[in-house]
């Protein structure tokens, strides 16, 4: 593996688990910044397909909608229409005029690189008014790091924070067990989509993905830890692999190996957050509307 790859991902990680940790707008910057890049990189598919779609408003239209989150999620959900409407409006007043095509993959790239990530600033901020920010921003920094080391003390933690990481372990346990063991003992292809991907692969992922949700569900004392872990190890490693799936299909289309190439070794943003898009929403509504009824 070359030393620009793995240097760009170890800066990828930190950068990530920073934004998270400190949440508030500091998490929120973080993500319209890869919303941003990732809209840029799949308009740059749509072209290439012959398309004019709404780019700049679409992306203006995104960014907007990750601040809602953060001041009031609930108000999500009602802008999604709302800009939808938006974008159709303006594409009505082109001088030349727009296509189903145009249309479609506008409000696609709405859907896809902008309210379904915009879920992961609505889990990071999940019971984020229980927890006083102590720093500007709405940021957190935890004050009691020697009680979480030592005696694991990480239901102290804002649940936003502690489910964020989880799932950011899920997706990253799933992506090195499909890899790995895909790659060693994967034997039958898994989809015509990515020939490289094999059904081995993709059940060690899950498997994966399974183990850390357990251990996360066991020290975050879920309610029937078992089920829990495991029903949540299973969403995020079936919606990490749809994720990588969907955007090789788009690639596919645009007959593009890799979506950009701002990352070095890695290729572009969404060749690294395929993975993420998918997950958020899953994780989020099984947070607010499974474990609730559990307890």
């Amino acid at each position: 593996m070359p030393w620009s790859r793995i240097i760009s991902g170890i800066v990828a990680i930190a950068l990530a688990l920073s934004s998270t940790l400190l949440g508030g707008w500091y998490f929120t910057v973080a993500m319209a910044i890869v919303v941003f890049l990732g809209q840029q990189e799949y308009f740059n598919l749509v072209r290439t397909r012959g398309m004019s779609p709404a780019a700049k408003t679409t992306i203006f239209v995104s960014i907007i909608l990750l601040a809602i989150c953060t001041l009031n999620a609930s108000l999500a959900d009602a802008l999604m229409p709302l800009a939808g409407t938006f974008i159709c409006f303006y594409l009505l007043f082109q001088p030349q005029f727009a296509t189903i095509a145009d249309i479609s993959a506008s409000i696609m790239g709405l859907f896809y690189v902008g309210y379904l990530p915009s879920y992961w600033v609505r889990l990071r901020n999940l019971n984020s008014t229980d927890i006083i920010s102590n720093i500007p921003f709405g940021g957190y920094w935890p004050n009691n790091w020697h009680d979480i080391f030592t005696q694991g003390k990480l239901e102290t933690l804002p649940q936003g924070l502690t489910f964020t990481v989880l799932t950011f372990l899920c997706i990253w346990a799933a992506d090195i067990g499909a890899y790995t063991f895909g790659k060693f003992l994967g034997k039958t292809p898994l989809s015509n989509i990515s020939p490289k991907k094999t059904v081995e692969g993709a059940i060690f992922g899950i498997t994966g993905s399974i183990i850390i949700a357990l251990l996360g569900a066991y020290f975050l004392h879920l309610p029937y830890f078992l089920v829990t872990g495991s029903l949540l190890g299973v969403l995020i490693g079936i919606a990490s692999l749809l994720g990588d799936l969907t955007e090789s299909m788009l690639k596919r289309d645009a007959g593009v190996k890799d979506s950009g190439q701002l990352i070095p070794g890695h290729g572009g943003i969404l060749d690294r957050t395929d993975s993420y898009i998918f997950t958020a929403p899953l994780v989020y509504y099984f947070v607010t509307l499974l474990l609730p009824l559990l307890k």
